[in-house]
């Protein structure tokens, strides 16, 4: 990574679900990127981190159709289930 983004939202996905959560997320620490996202289709969940001194902490764990309002866009909510196709 070039220039780090303050945030970063991964769509998990079978093929690369275990890269994502485990040698991605340890590049995103290194290069210090703020927000850390995981969307799960599958599971219809959201998991959101911030990076607390050098270590990723879980501040939103919503699933469904709960109400996402999490830094770094808390700002503005939406509906986590608009992201489920039926």
């Amino acid at each position: 990574i070039t220039i780090a983004p303050d945030w970063v939202c991964e769509v998990l996905s079978p093929s690369t679900r275990t890269y994502d959560l485990t040698e991605k997320r340890d590049v995103y620490r290194e290069q210090s990127v703020a927000w850390l996202w995981f969307v799960d289709p599958a599971a219809r969940t959201l998991e959101a981190f911030a990076l607390k001194e050098d270590a990723w902490v879980l501040i939103a764990a919503l699933h469904d159709d709960a109400e996402v309002r999490v830094a770094p866009f808390d700002a503005v909510g939406f509906a986590l289930g608009a992201l489920w196709q039926d």
